[in-house]
């Protein structure tokens, strides 16, 4: 849980627009979806996360769409 945690921290830190970590909310809203489309890539780096979260995009959680479309991703 702990290395998803950082690992969409990280992700989130890597959109153009974000000047901050990712909130704890926003982590809350991908974890599940991280955990459940993308844990085969989770030790392969947050480029890889994010990736696997925009090819899944129609099958993740609203709420973990809207922290990707809100930091332009």
């Amino acid at each position: 849980m702990t290395r998803i945690s950082i690992a969409i921290t990280l992700l989130l830190l890597t959109a153009p627009v974000l000047a901050q970590s990712g909130t704890p909310e926003e982590q809350k809203a991908c974890s599940p979806d991280v955990k459940r489309y993308c844990r085969k890539v989770i030790s392969e780096g947050d480029f890889s996360i994010l990736a696997c979260l925009q090819q899944n995009r129609s099958a993740i959680s609203k709420a973990c769409r809207k922290v990707l479309a809100d930091h332009g991703q």
